[in-house]
This record gives structure tokens, C-alpha cells and sequence, in this order.
């Protein structure tokens, strides 16, 4: 009898800790990268009244299983359930989701843990952090904006002083395209005018007026002038200028309105300034091949594509995290830089890591050592809990009747000892 009363109580037990680990689900329905616990049972030992016996051809009797009493039951595990939970959308550039079983790779004065809970911050140093203040880990980019994940990992730092600005590009090459409409009707008299763009070594804009004068009567030939420049408050350059290159003929084009082979394609702009704060490339080439000459509206413009048109220098105006965990920035002038890559770490065995709070684990014997790669993202987007709110509140319920049950156990056999005590009076 005293079996069946601690046997009820061995009941009470474990099923006050399952109860203690679906209350930790359904408080943590809503924390971001939340994995859910298990509770499995299983029967403590068995008392053997009887062994079992086989057959026996010499008493002509069958074999008996053995009679056994069980005492109880015991906590066979706590699994961690390591599914991936939903996605939700939030459009901060700072939040990530894995796709994927691995983990993010955070830090401090402590070592490293590992989440799954992808809500970063910027710190006022431009570190990216956990909220806890962890450094989130990856591989920075060099001074060319190039990552190389063959290298080791280190805390991320998003915006520093290194990276606030992007350094101004000097033009070297510029390419002009567009068309000259043959019937323009100043081509002969005061020239088409066009103007093009140019940048000095402390990224300085400068304004270039040029003039295209046909030759008539050779509607297909065109000498190319010089004006002034003025830089981007309207001041005259001060400086002396020469273009080089321009002859006779000067630019010419064929039948089909392309310029010819043996017209001038390449001229050579030299600027010198007369007080040297800056500088200029020397000699600036301009690349006149791509002009047309059709009958259509007159357009003259500098090109983009494989060129040096050079740039002003400027401020981040924004970032973004790739799905490759790429971490770009993007400036005022146009450019963009990567300036790191976020790692994440696999384990063969992601269940046996421990919890250790703020949504971390930390590895144990059982998890294995984690291996470093390249992850798999999904930008602005968090994974959230992976708790079913349906399968916990059916626990709930199966889990409140079994300690029902296990605690009538108990009160019944109080009720047949006190029967027992009663035989005496």
C-alpha cells in the first residue's frame, strides 16, 4: 500500500515539472527566437515478486511471466525543440532571420554564445549588438570594401569614423554619347553647346563648356571648342586650360552617322589651376566615339560605364544586410561599400546546447564544437517563437489530469491505511 502512495507522489512530481515547462512555453509564445521544452517520462524501477520461468517438459506446466510491482515514475528528459519558428515582417534594416539551423555568433568579455534572436542594434560606437549589449560577430570588410571569410571572425562594427565618409574620386576618363542632329540650326553659326561634368582631387565639382562648330559646308564635320568652367557655386575656374587633340578635320562622322575611324576620337583637357589646392588628372581624356549624327534631337552628355568620371566625397545615407549577410552602406554621392559579413555557427547536435538566458546558448559536451560559415538570410524580417499554443494547452489539460489522478492515488491510499488503523479499535 505504501508503494501506490509513493508511487502518487512521484506522479505529483514530474507532472508539477511538466507543468513548470509548459508555463515557460506559453510565457515565451512571443519571444523572439524562443525555443520550446519537452518533458518525456519514464518508469522509475519495478519490484519483482516473481521471476519469470519456461515451460517445463518434466512437471508438464507452461511458462509464467514474471509479477511485477512499478514504483513510481521519474523525469526521463527536458528536450529542447529546435524547429524554426514563424517569420515576422518589421522592415528594420537591423533585423535578421536565419534560414536555416544555425546560429548567430555574439560576444563579450565572457566568449561567445549563440541565438537565434535576430533583433540587432547599433550602438553609439557603430558596433551591431544584440539587445543585451553582445557583439554580434562576422568577418570585417578591408579598406576596399572586399570581405574575406577565410579570415577569422570579429565583432561587427557598422558605422565608425573609418567609414563615415566616402572619399572623393578624381575623373580621369569621361565618355561622352548622345547625337547631334544634323539639321541643327545653329550648327554653323554659334555652335551646339554642351557641357560636361568633372570632379578635382578633393571632390570639387566643375562645370566644362564645350561648343561643337560644323564646318560648312561639311554638315558631317565639326570642330570642338573650349569655354569656360566654373565650379559649383558658379565661380570662373582660375587657372590656365588647354584642349588637346582637336585638328582639322576635328569630328567627323560617316554615311550611317557614326564617327569615323580616322576622325578625332580622343581629346586631351588639361587643367592647371594657378593656386595648386587640389589637382586634376593630367591629361583628362575625353572619349568622343559614341556621339551620332542622325536626324533626331540634339543630346550631349557625359556617360557612365567603364570610365573614371570621378565623384564628390559623402555622407552614409543608409545600409542595408543582404541575404548573404552582407553589411553594405550606402553614401550621399552614389557609392556603396561592404563593410562586413555576419557569420553563423552550426552545430551537429543544435539540442544539446544549453540555455543561459537573454535568448543564448551556450555549448556543451553534448552539442559538439560549432563550425563557422557563411549564412542564409532573410532581411527586416525576426523569427519568432516556436511554441503551438494548441499543443501546449492540450498538455495543459493532459498534464492537470494526470496530477489529478496521481493525488487521488494518494488520498485513496490514505483512506484504505486508515481503514488498516481502524481494524484496532
Amino acid at each position: 500500500m505504501m508503494r501506490s502512495m509513493f508511487s502518487g507522489v512521484s506522479g505529483l512530481r514530474v507532472h508539477q515539472t511538466k507543468m513548470d515547462v509548459i508555463g515557460n512555453n506559453i510565457a515565451n509564445v512571443n519571444t523572439v527566437g524562443f525555443k520550446s521544452g519537452r518533458v518525456t517520462f519514464n518508469e522509475v524501477f519495478s519490484q519483482t515478486l516473481q521471476g519469470a520461468s519456461g515451460s517445463s517438459a518434466k512437471t508438464g506446466r507452461g511458462g509464467r511471466n514474471p509479477m511485477q510491482i512499478g514504483l513510481g515514475v521519474n523525469v526521463s528528459s527536458i528536450d529542447t525543440l529546435m524547429t524554426e519558428g514563424a517569420a515576422q515582417r518589421t522592415d528594420n534594416p537591423l533585423d535578421l532571420k536565419i534560414e536555416g539551423d544555425e546560429f548567430f555568433i555574439v560576444s563579450d568579455a565572457n566568449g561567445s554564445k549563440y541565438t537565434r534572436a535576430g533583433a540587432f542594434k547599433i550602438d553609439h560606437d557603430g558596433n551591431l549588438i544584440t539587445s543585451s549589449g553582445m557583439k554580434v560577430m562576422g568577418w570585417k570588410g578591408d579598406a576596399t570594401g572586399k570581405v574575406d571569410t577565410n579570415q577569422p571572425i570579429t565583432n561587427l562594427t557598422v558605422l565608425d569614423p573609418a567609414n563615415s565618409y566616402s572619399k572623393p574620386e578624381l575623373t580621369g576618363n569621361v565618355a561622352l554619347g548622345g547625337n547631334i542632329n544634323i539639321n541643327h540650326p545653329n550648327a554653323d553659326t554659334t555652335g551646339i553647346p554642351f557641357t560636361m561634368t568633372i570632379y578635382d582631387s578633393l571632390g570639387t565639382q566643375y562645370t566644362v563648356n564645350m561648343k561643337a562648330e560644323q564646318q560648312d559646308p561639311d554638315k558631317n564635320k565639326y570642330n570642338i571648342t573650349l569655354g569656360d568652367i566654373k565650379d559649383e557655386k558658379g565661380n570662373l575656374f582660375s587657372g590656365t586650360v588647354t584642349l588637346a587633340g582637336v585638328g582639322s578635320p576635328t569630328l567627323e562622322f560617316d554615311t550611317n552617322g557614326a564617327v569615323t575611324p580616322t576622325s578625332l576620337r580622343t581629346g586631351e583637357l588639361t587643367i592647371t589651376p594657378t593656386t595648386p589646392f587640389s589637382t586634376f588628372a593630367v591629361p583628362l581624356k575625353i572619349d568622343f566615339s559614341n556621339l551620332t549624327q542622325y536626324n533626331e534631337a540634339t543630346s550631349i552628355e557625359a556617360m557612365r560605364g567603364p570610365v573614371d568620371p570621378g565623384r564628390r566625397s559623402g555622407e552614409v545615407s543608409g545600409f542595408n544586410i543582404g541575404g548573404d549577410g552582407k553589411i553594405q552602406l550606402r553614401y550621399s554621392n552614389g557609392e556603396s561599400k561592404e563593410v562586413g559579413q555576419v557569420a553563423v555557427a552550426r552545430f551537429k547536435n543544435a539540442a544539446g546546447l544549453q540555455k543561459v538566458g537573454d535568448n543564448l546558448f551556450d555549448v556543451t559536451p553534448n552539442s559538439g564544437d560549432p563550425f563557422t560559415k557563411v549564412g542564409t538570410f532573410n532581411g527586416g524580417v525576426l523569427e519568432m517563437s516556436n511554441v503551438d499554443l494548441s499543443k501546449e494547452f492540450t498538455e495543459l489539460i493532459t498534464t492537470q489530469r494526470g496530477f489529478q489522478a496521481n493525488s487521488r492515488i494518494i488520498t485513496s491510499s490514505d483512506e484504505m491505511l486508515q481503514e488498516l488503523v481502524n481494524l484496532k479499535r
